[in-house]
């Protein structure tokens, strides 16, 4: 059998998709509940936090076959992984001084993570899941990474609404501090946004990381392992540039005389950002079992014109993206940024309605279709409310907080449409043929469209 004909293995990825998705929940929930002006009680988010890792045990139970054991793996692993977080609890008025409590908070968290996280795979396991077939955790595993990634984005975005991206002066520390120990206490405003990107990020970056080793470990096609490394490469490149566009070169000094904010970084940060998360939507594509099952590809003479069709507003999306970057950063080039998008538009409408009406046989074709083109008329309504909003508050300072907040949807959206312009793109290789069918159906033939 060839190298790429052969299964898949699964391996620990159950436990690994759980464990960082309860981690990407986590996370999502504290930041939401600590965003400026805090208004949930610490309580509150304390609560909620125990429950996303109470959720991350019960899925365990239900999805896997490894009942209460499974949700302890699952919610220890996430509590380890929330040390992360957890450090900026545990320091003291000088930089990386740990506080006592430090000495019981650490195994303490991971105790508590471990009876709830039993609890839950108990329960979970009293409800067992009934899908047809076997859950491939490969594409869960990239799903989370996927869904982190747009949180990734959103926070990015929120930094640059805020105006907040030179709000630590020094990196990778933080004033002085490591990173992962700097005090909560002293998160605020513009702080808060610049270093919680930094910790989100952090977590894109392991998660990353541990994906693609499970991948080189578990993957048999050759060519997605290597893609994965890809993957991994852009990431690393993307978290030095965000760095370096703070303080312009290698430096640990906090002072900000020695560093150089770099503009130009931050607008390649900005896209290269958005390019990442394309490559993480198709590593989940490419890691479906629908992309591996034997399909016969539905033969059209224009399937040729269509792959291209999607192809070309791939690129044009990213161009777009690198408008609408120089646009948040510079506030420049406005006309370019609204000129490219009804370009943008009418080759998105052109490539969702095809799908949508000339490919009946092929129902994922039709969906990816109807969803483009949804999107698309959300991001039109949404540029118009952020152009609305920047120019009825361009001299108001700070930016109101309802500005920051549609021109950061405006963003996520697009990078949505990118994702699903991607998928489409994808699947019309895999599922469009232009030459009549010769009974090429087997898995391997299926990997060469």
């Amino acid at each position: 059998m060839a190298d790429d004909a052969k299964p898949t293995r699964s391996g620990s990825g159950d436990i690994l998709a759980l464990a960082f998705g309860t981690t990407v929940a986590t996370w999502a929930v504290g930041y939401v509940c600590r965003l400026p002006p805090p208004v949930v009680p610490s309580w509150v988010l304390l609560v909620l936090m125990l429950i996303a890792l109470l959720a991350g045990g019960f899925a365990a139970g239900r999805y896997t076959n490894r009942g209460a054991n499974g949700g302890v793996r699952v919610c220890m692993l996430a509590s380890l992984l929330n040390l992360m977080i957890l450090g900026s609890l545990l320091t003291g008025d000088r930089p990386n001084q740990f506080v006592p409590p430090a000495l019981w908070w650490v195994p303490g968290s991971i105790v508590v993570a471990a009876v709830l996280g039993a609890i839950g795979g108990a329960l979970g396991k009293k409800h067992p899941h009934h899908g047809s077939g076997e859950i491939n955790w490969h594409v869960r595993f990239a799903g989370v990474l996927a869904v982190a990634t747009l949180l990734l984005l959103i926070i990015g975005g929120l930094v640059t609404g805020a105006e907040a991206g030179l709000a630590v002066a020094d990196w990778p520390n933080s004033f002085g501090y490591n990173m992962f120990l700097y005090p909560f206490s002293r998160m605020t405003g513009g702080v808060y946004y610049e270093h919680a990107h930094r910790l989100f990020g952090s977590l894109v970056g392991l998660t990353t990381l541990v994906l693609t080793v499970f991948l080189q470990r578990t993957e048999e096609r050759r060519w997605l392992r290597r893609f994965a490394w890809v993957a991994l490469l852009v990431v690393i490149v993307q978290g030095v540039l965000g760095g370096l566009r703070v303080t312009g070169r290698f430096t640990l000094s906090t002072s900000a005389q020695d560093t150089a904010p770099n503009i130009v970084l931050a607008m390649v940060h900005g896209t290269l950002g958005q390019v990442f998360f394309g490559m993480v939507v198709a590593l989940a594509v490419f890691s479906s079992t629908s992309w591996r099952a034997p399909r016969t590809p539905t033969h059209r003479p224009s399937a040729g014109t269509d792959r291209t069709l999607n192809t070309v507003l791939v690129f044009l999306l990213i161009v777009q993206l690198v408008f609408g970057t120089v646009l948040r950063h510079v506030t420049g080039g406005l006309h370019l940024h609204i000129s490219m998008a009804v370009l943008v538009i009418l080759v998105a409408v052109n490539s969702g309605v095809r799908a949508w009406g000339l490919y009946t046989s092929q129902p994922l074709l039709q969906r990816l279709g109807r969803t483009l083109m949804l999107l698309v008329g959300v991001q039109v309504a949404l540029g118009i409310a952020a152009y609305i909003a920047a120019e009825t508050t361009a001299d108001v300072q700070p930016r109101p907080r309802i500005d920051v907040l549609v021109t950061t949807v405006h963003q996520a959206t697009g990078a949505i449409v990118l994702a699903c312009a991607v998928m489409l793109m994808l699947w019309s290789y895999r599922l469009l043929t232009s030459q009549p069918a010769q009974g090429l159906t087997a898995p391997a033939a299926a990997e060469q469209a």
